[in-house]
Parts: structure tokens; sequence; C-alpha cells
């Protein structure tokens, strides 16, 4: 893959820059600089189903179109009941069945299950575990013995436990059951309103239920499903990668002389991270033209991440490719390591170009720094590697003397452990890392901040 990443491991050319090139930008500056051009062009809202909206940004609020639930319903498996007890139970309503009692009256009850529509009347549902059923006669009266509401010596009941109670006390008649069919007597204490969802209680129609702006996680869906919705309106700005580099192979061993892409398969996951939509790697092989070919074909809402080629080498074809499309130049090298050789660019079109370096470690700390502010900052949602969080970096860890160092750390509560790693192209340590720890040029023991990674 071109880009030598000479900036970064040759002494000899570490301080040598491009013709033309300005001093890096700082590490923090770089962020801004990428949220702010991200910002600067939005993506498009589309309308897309539930299935395919998982990890999106929410386009449009989120606005109910109906009552949740959409009748009273049975939060508990039990009996809906109708003021004081004992209750005759009338009949049964389950969950997806308009049961055959359409209204109860006092001293009557219906068996349920969680979620079944209550009828008219029911003042409360006594579960299951609560409740005591004894059988009616035939003539429709309870036996001897049947049970009732316990009561202190005075008989009067037991005073309620925050809420008043109903069917504390002597035990009256029931009434009877339906003619010809033996009933059967419900005994139980039960609290006014208690186990019973009422119809909006959990969202009334024409309420916001999320923001524009929202990130669409897994529980959004399950909202957006219990509101009736098979779509949404969503932002996802798309991403198309070009892998330069005759020497890169995209599967096997490689042979000699060649490498396997270790670019491609980061970008998809940390592209959904950041609410965006990643296309398949293209290969953009190294000769004069060929990358100019493609960036001209951009549309204006995309962002193209270009791996590789970001350097100054002879095969790094990616500055000159820009300059010949008349590309606006935002970020031009980043001070940090690893990381160096890294760009943002604006095409006339008003497509945005991410150059990242060829080595992989280099490429994910670039793709964290310039590429996941400019999707969130299309999407106009916060930027997940942005934690805001600062822990204390224990250890020998040296500073740059110029850059900023983007360090994989270990986390725990809030201390932070180097992982060893070899160079720019080494993503050992960050694979298993929690976190990048950033560490200032000439840095004074203290806190640090963490950016955050895909898990």
């Amino acid at each position: 893959m071109p880009d030598s990443g000479a900036w970064e491991t040759s002494p000899l050319l570490r301080d040598r820059r491009p013709s033309g090139h300005h001093a890096p930008t700082p590490w923090p500056r770089a962020r801004e600089l990428a949220r702010e051009v991200g910002a600067g062009g939005g993506a498009e809202a589309e309308d897309v189903p539930l299935s395919a909206a998982r990890g999106a940004t929410l386009g449009a609020d989120l606005v109910s179109a109906i009552d949740v639930p959409v009748l009273d319903s049975a939060a508990m498996d039990g009996y809906a009941v109708c003021g004081e007890g004992p209750w005759t139970v009338v009949g049964r309503t389950l969950a997806g069945h308009r049961g055959p009692v359409v209204r109860l009256h006092p001293g009557e009850a219906v068996e349920t299950a969680t979620g079944a529509v209550t009828p008219d009347g029911t003042t409360a549902v006594l579960p299951h575990e609560h409740a005591t059923l004894a059988r009616l006669g035939e003539d429709g009266t309870a036996p001897e013995g049947a049970p009732g509401r316990r009561a202190d010596e005075a008989g009067r009941p037991f005073p309620p436990k925050g809420a008043p109670r109903w069917g504390s006390g002597r035990t009256r008649a029931p009434r009877p059951g339906p003619p010809g069919q033996p009933g059967v007597l419900l005994s139980g204490e039960v609290v006014p309103g208690r186990h019973l969802r009422r119809r909006g209680e959990t969202t009334r129609a024409g309420t916001v239920a999320a923001r524009a702006g929202s990130p669409v996680t897994p529980a959004l869906l399950g909202l957006a499903a219990s509101l009736g919705r098979d779509t949404l309106t969503v932002l996802r700005p798309r991403v198309r990668v070009l892998v330069t580099g005759d020497e890169v192979v995209g599967e096997g061993v490689p042979r000699p002389g060649a490498v396997r892409d270790a670019i491609g398969p980061i970008l998809p996951g940390l592209v959904a991270w950041a609410g965006g939509r990643g296309e398949p790697g293209v290969a953009v092989p190294d000769r004069a033209g060929a990358l100019e070919e493609r960036l001209d074909a951009v549309a204006g809402t995309d962002t193209v991440a270009v791996c590789g080629s970001s350097s100054a080498g002879p095969a790094d074809h990616l500055r000159p490719a820009l300059t010949a499309l008349g590309a606006r130049f935002v970020v031009d090298g980043v001070a940090c390591r690893p990381g160096h050789p890294q760009l943002l660019a604006v095409l006339p079109s008003g497509a945005v170009v991410v150059g990242l370096p060829g080595n992989p470690g280099a490429a994910l700390a670039a793709a964290l720094t310039l590429l996941v502010p400019v999707l969130s900052g299309r999407a106009d949602r916060r930027d997940p590697a942005h934690t805001g969080r600062r822990v204390r970096l224990v250890g020998d860890v040296l500073p740059h003397a110029r850059d900023t160092r983007l360090v994989p750390v270990r986390v725990s509560r809030d201390l932070a452990v180097e992982l060893p790693a070899s160079g720019s192209a080494d993503l050992r340590a960050a694979a298993v890392a929690d976190a990048l720890a950033v560490v200032p040029p000439g840095r004074v023991p203290g806190l640090v901040e963490l950016v955050g990674v895909p898990a």
C-alpha cells in the first residue's frame, strides 16, 4: 500500500513535508475542524424499514400516532376485578382476543392474562398468586367456610400499606354466576388501579417519543415498533472506501512482497458506530490518474475514505489528485502519533475526502481523529469517540516532544494502563484496548482524556 509512513518511522525523513505542505494541525483542532466540515454538508434523510435502521440517526422526531396501550389492559396474569371483593368470576379474556364480557359490574371479575384488554369497569387486576378461589354452589351461593377478608378482632380490615385496599373486611354475599353455570368465588386484596395499564399510560398519541438526532439503538427500534411504525426517517451518511496499493490483497495469505488489507475490515464497524453506511472497498491501482478518476465521480453528499496514498512517497497520488480536482484542503497532516500523514479535504461537489495512512494502527488513529467526527457531524449526532472521560494514566508513558500520542490502554475505574505496541503498523494493542489515551506533547503527570473505540 502506498504511503510509506515515512514521516513517522524514518529518522532522516521524520520532519520532511511535501512541497507546499503547511505545519501539521494540532490534534484537538483537527477533530474540531472535522466536525465542522461534516456539519456543513449534512446527510440526506431517507425512510428505511426498521430492519435496516439500526445504528443510523433519527432524521425526524419519532411521534406516536396511537395511544400505547391502545385500550386498558392487564399488566399481570390474574383477574380483572370491579369494586370490592369477593367477586364472582364471570368469564375469561386473553391477550389478542376480546373477551365475552364487555363490562364488569361491582363484585364481578374475569380471568385475564398479561397484555389482555380488560373489560370496561375494571378497577384493578388481582394477580394469580394473590388470589383465592372457591366454587359456588348450584344455587349461586358461597359454600360454608368460603374465604373472606382478614380483619381485626373488632371486624375492621387491616390498615392499608401505602394505598387504600378493597375487599378487606367481612365477606359479603357474592353475585350469583351465570344461569345454569356454577360460578367461582374469588377473594384477595387489591389496590385500586394496581396492575392495570390504562389507555395511553405509556405513550399518548402525539407525544414525541424520541428526538431527531438520536442514535437508532435496538431499544429505539422496539419503541418504534410498539408505536406501530414499520419505517423510520433516518440519516445514514454514505462512506465510499478506496483502497490504494498494488501490493494490497483482500484475502488469503499474502505472497512475498504483498500485504493483506487490514484497514478495510476496520472501517465498516467504525463507520456504523459513527452512524454511517459503509460501502464495500474498491481497489485503486497505483498509477497517476486512477485515484483522480474515482474521486471525480463522487457525489456531493458522500464521504470518501482513502486508505493509503496520504503520505509523500512516489506512489502517493492522493494530494496531486485532490489538487487537480480543485479540492479545498482543511487538514493536511495532524500532529499526532500514530497517524501523522492524514488529511481532510472538500471537493467542489461538496464531497468530503478523508485520507488515512497506509499503516493499520495509524489508519485507526486517523479514522478516530477525522472520519468519525465528519460522520457524526453529517448525521448531527454526538461523536462516539469523544467520551469526555478523563483518567489517570499509570506507568512510564513517554510523551512526544511536539505531537499528541494516542496510546492504546486498558481501563479499570479511573486508572488506565498502556498496552505495548511495536509501531504504527501494529494492531495487537488496539485490538484488545478499551480506549486510546490522549497524551499531549510534553505532558506532565495527571489526568488524560480517553478516546472511545468501537466495542
